[in-house]
């Protein structure tokens, strides 16, 4: 077994979107080739109604698909091919956009005010940039749960792990997503296909990624030491880019460590984005535009 080194930790980022809606980005809009096939994460927890009741009013998506996972409050949703509906805490909605489809977002508090989710971005590969979009809408209750002796608890939201299959299927990045709580000062070890891009996203307590072994030095007598390279520490907010190996070890902090953690093949193809459409050459992209601006973006 190889543990995977820790690339980098990275900080979410303030930003503003839709209609006014102030969140934190973790990754996006630049290169994102170490996240393959992930294009963005948005982590849109917020108390202050102001900040995000303005939503996500009606847009376009062309050649992704958008997952929103909840943790409080609601979200109101509809779509152009007639989907309507809402979802709430623990809930996942999987939009594949396909060739083209327009929705709206409306976010809305929980009795306290709270509004707390993600949103995370999948590319499509280019032989499924143009298929029929889709929704995959679950809730909680359907959301498989396992608890192991040590109290490490894990919701799959999509994709195999210890044995239970998330509900979210036919998703072409073949994705793991997981949502992981370990217990405080637990340690434990969390297997990864070796084949797959993956990281994890901090939002709640603290813990520390640790990492894969390095050379040091070579002395004289030629034989080769080998260092013990610090853990990566990582508390709320924080994400966790992992390089190549076939498993994870997280120590959890004094009031343990809950994330993220999401893995996939990379496509390894050529990405044209701009907003809300990716396609894979600029030619692609301006058709995608042209169809918006005479009114053929949507596909029978």
């Amino acid at each position: 077994m190889s543990l995977r080194p820790v690339s980098r930790v990275i900080k979410s980022k303030p930003t503003i979107e839709g209609a006014g809606v102030h969140l934190r980005r973790a990754f996006g809009f630049g290169n994102t080739k170490d996240f393959d096939p992930f294009l963005l994460l948005d982590d849109f927890r917020n108390d202050i109604p102001e900040d995000y009741l303005a939503g996500f009013p009606w847009h376009p998506h062309r050649g992704i698909e958008t997952i929103t996972y909840v943790l409080a409050g609601t979200v109101d949703h509809a779509d152009s091919i007639g989907n309507k509906g809402a979802i709430g805490p623990g809930d996942i909605q999987w939009m594949t956009a396909g060739s083209g489809i327009i929705h709206q977002e409306m976010p809305k508090g929980d009795d306290a005010g709270r509004m707390h989710g993600f949103q995370l971005w999948a590319n499509l590969p280019a032989v499924s940039k143009m298929t029929a979009p889709r929704y995959q809408e679950v809730k909680s209750p359907d959301i498989p749960e396992v608890t192991d002796d040590d109290g490490t608890h894990v919701r799959v939201v999509c994709g195999s792990f210890w044995g239970k299959t998330g509900p979210v299927d036919g998703i072409a990045a073949n994705p793991i997503y997981l949502d992981i709580s370990v217990p405080p000062g637990r340690r434990r070890t969390l297997p990864i296909e070796t084949t797959r891009n993956a990281f994890a996203y901090v939002f709640a307590g603290s813990g520390k990624f640790c990492n894969a072994s390095g050379p040091l030095a070579v002395p004289t007598e030629g034989v080769k030491w080998l260092e013990t390279v610090p853990p990566a520490e990582a508390d709320n907010r924080s994400l966790v880019l992992f390089g190549r190996g076939d498993e994870l070890e997280i120590q959890a902090g004094e009031e343990g460590i809950r994330f993220l953690l999401v893995s996939g093949k990379p496509l390894e193809e050529p990405v044209a984005w701009y907003g809300p459409i990716v396609m894979n050459t600029q030619q692609e992209l301006r058709q995608a535009f042209e169809d918006l601006e005479k009114g053929t973006f949507l596909k029978k």
